[in-house]
């Protein structure tokens, strides 16, 4: 019985169990279509967003391309229009060339008209003359009236008149001859100077450009709300141009000393790359020391190239300055070395002193780059320079003779020769360029002014002399000074320098204080 039991037991128990797991497992079939269905789902909606991105990075990548292709066409028709308008300014350069050479064609055909007309002219009136005078004598003869001593008075004066006239027509051709031969060996004497003498000139005008590795160089020239910038040009007295030009920076300043400094201490930062407004003032000081340097080597060498020896080491200075200044146009030191060969040329032509006219041509302008020795015209100053520093009289007077008023007296035919050698060099073609000569005078006399007031450091005529900046002592000028003093430098601009528009005056005073950690 109890054997029974047992097994109708497990029967009842296998049979649950087989119930039970039938209904288990259709649920979790059915969870796992649910699962299954729910990560298809996802996959999809997945798909759909990985879709949507892609193609919104399509579209941003189209529309980049598109952009930089518009920019490439922009400079490019830029440039176009630039070419276009540099052609047309030759070509409009060309025909005022071609109606100038019209007019003097025409002028000399009228001219040449006129001289043939008035050798006509002359050339009849000796002939009627000729006539008169036999007609007279003629008369004279068939006259019986007469006695034979005025017969014979009034044909003497007749004959004397006739010889008074052919001597003066003589004496005329004597003089004429005489001229001609002296202005052809004039020529000639310059002439064998200029074939001898071969020095290339180099129109400067007042801006550098620096080359830059990248244009991300830019912002940190700039630096951080332009302070880097500001220091840089408070310490070179140079205005920074930065604008779209790639990978270009323009420096600007009618200096060329100051632009120089500028230029390689600029370069010095790029390559160095540690670009703040303490590193920048160390590195402008030591350019500054290496341009005094080259400034001595450049004199020295004009010395020797020229020939001419025992020049005053202050002197050699002014003259190496000179390699960095213009006059109307030129280099002043390669004009001053032209001049000295010239006159050195012309000088072994006329049997004068050689080495004496190369000295006296290479110091013939020393004054136009000695600024620091005061105010006065650049002869004035050459001449006090050549007496301090040994020079003779000769020299001394041939600086001065560059006075323009003309009112030296000549006491040496090398002063007359040099100047003459001078003529011929700023005469060249392409050799003057007046307007520059006064814009750069004009900022030259902006910062003279500032700096003639108590408490100034320094000035820089920024900004094609729209703007000075005026850098005064912390200590000696307060906030209150300064703007009174840029009140007043402005002043004075007004009534001393002719301008157009308006000037800015820009003071500005700075406090630093410094320690160093020990």
């Amino acid at each position: 019985m109890v054997f029974m039991i047992i097994i109708f037991t497990l029967v009842v128990g296998f049979v649950v169990g087989w119930f039970l797991r039938q209904h288990i497992g259709q649920e979790k079939i059915a969870k796992a279509n649910q699962f299954a269905k729910k990560i298809i789902e996802e996959a999809q909606a997945e798909s759909e967003d990985l879709k949507r991105e892609k193609l919104l990075e399509a579209r941003d990548e189209i529309f980049k391309q598109k952009q930089e292709f518009e920019r490439e066409a922009k400079s490019k028709l830029s440039e176009l229009h630039r070419l276009e308008k540099q052609l047309s300014s030759r070509e409009l350069n060309i025909d005022r060339k071609v109606d100038v050479l019209s007019k003097k064609e025409q002028e000399l055909r009228v001219l040449e008209s006129e001289v043939r007309n008035k050798e006509e002219f002359l050339k009849k009136r000796e002939e009627e003359l000729e006539k008169l005078i036999e007609e007279e004598n003629r008369r004279l003869e068939q006259i019986s009236g007469l006695t034979q001593e005025e017969a014979k008075q009034i044909q003497l004066k007749n004959v004397l008149d006739k010889a008074r006239l052919d001597a003066a027509q003589e004496v005329m051709e004597i003089r004429e001859k005489a001229k001609q031969t002296a202005a052809r060996e004039a020529r000639e004497i310059l002439i064998q100077a200029l074939q001898r003498s071969s020095i290339s000139h180099v129109v400067e005008t007042t801006i550098s450009s620096v080359h830059l590795p990248d244009d991300d160089m830019k912002g940190r020239i700039i630096g951080r709300e332009g302070r880097n910038i500001r220091s840089f040009e408070s310490a070179t007295g140079v205005e920074v141009l930065i604008d779209d030009t790639p990978q270009t920076v323009v420096l600007s300043s009618f200096d060329p000393i100051r632009r120089e400094i500028a230029r390689i201490s600029l370069e010095k930062l790029i390559a160095d790359g540690r670009i703040h407004p303490a590193r920048i003032e160390e590195v402008v000081e030591k350019t500054r020391d290496e341009v005094n340097q080259r400034i001595i080597e450049i004199g020295e060498q004009a010395i020797h190239e020229v020939g001419v020896h025992g020049i005053h080491q202050e002197l050699v200075r002014l003259l190496g300055r000179q390699y960095f200044h213009t006059a109307y146009g030129q280099n002043l030191l390669q004009h001053s070395k032209e001049v000295a060969i010239l006159s050195g040329q012309i000088a072994s032509l006329m049997g004068l002193d050689i080495n004496l006219a190369k000295r006296a041509g290479l110091l013939h302008d020393i004054g136009k780059t000695a600024q620091e020795y005061g105010d006065a015209p650049p002869h004035e100053i050459g001449v006090e320079l050549a007496k301090k520093f040994g020079e003779g009289p000769v020299v001394q007077n041939v600086i001065a003779a560059q006075n323009i008023t003309g009112n030296v007296e000549i006491i040496s035919p090398i002063t007359v020769l040099v100047q003459v050698a001078d003529s011929i060099s700023i005469s060249r073609p392409g050799a003057q360029k007046e307007m520059l000569e006064s814009y750069l005078n004009r900022l030259q006399k902006l910062e003279e002014i500032a700096k003639s007031f108590s408490g100034v450091v320094s000035a820089y005529a920024l900004q094609a002399g729209k703007e000075v900046r005026v850098i005064v002592e912390h200590n000696v000028v307060d906030d209150k000074q300064a703007q009174i003093l840029s009140e007043n430098v402005a002043e004075r601009i007004k009534k001393e320098v002719e301008h157009a528009g308006q000037i800015k005056v820009v003071v500005i005073r700075e406090f630093r204080a410094i320690d160093y950690a020990k």
